[in-house]
């Protein structure tokens, strides 16, 4: 057919496939495995503590927005660092829903935390700041609105 040269190859029986190899040419052994070090560890560094300092009641800012368009002040007097007091009671049940949205996206950005202090009252503090429990009580009462 032609597909073989010269004939070599035509016979199985004849093939060593030694042959191919000089006999003075050693192989190789396959090289071992390398040797592997270890990667340093990385650990975060220790988190400095975290103090928080008891929010002063007479910074606490009190907004009783009537609609959505009163979110900046609420946005502004908390990126300063000042707790505020959202009280919903004169917003439509569309508009509440949105500011409480948008009081969650200013406590995340800022890492914040926000309470529910009654059904349409809420209490936001930032980071460093806590409102002790006998100041959330006064808030829940009515009491600290009575005084501004």
């Amino acid at each position: 057919m032609g597909l073989v040269e010269d004939g070599r190859y035509q016979d199985e029986d004849q093939y060593d496939a030694d042959a191919d190899f000089a006999d003075d040419e050693e192989l190789e052994p396959a090289p071992a495995v390398a040797p592997v070090s270890p990667l340093p560890t990385r650990r975060p560094a220790p988190a400095a503590p975290v103090v928080k300092e008891v929010a002063d009641l007479s910074r606490i800012v009190s907004v009783r927005p009537r609609s959505y368009n009163e979110a900046r002040v609420i946005g502004e007097n908390f990126r300063d660092g000042i707790p505020v007091i959202m009280n919903l009671s004169d917003m439509e049940d569309g508009e509440d829903k949105r500011l409480v949205d948008f009081a969650a996206g200013l406590i995340f950005g800022l890492k914040g935390n926000i309470e529910r202090v009654s059904s349409k009252v809420f209490l936001l503090c930032p980071q460093n700041l806590v409102v002790g429990p006998e100041d959330k009580e006064r808030i829940a009462s009515g009491g600290f609105f009575n005084q501004s």
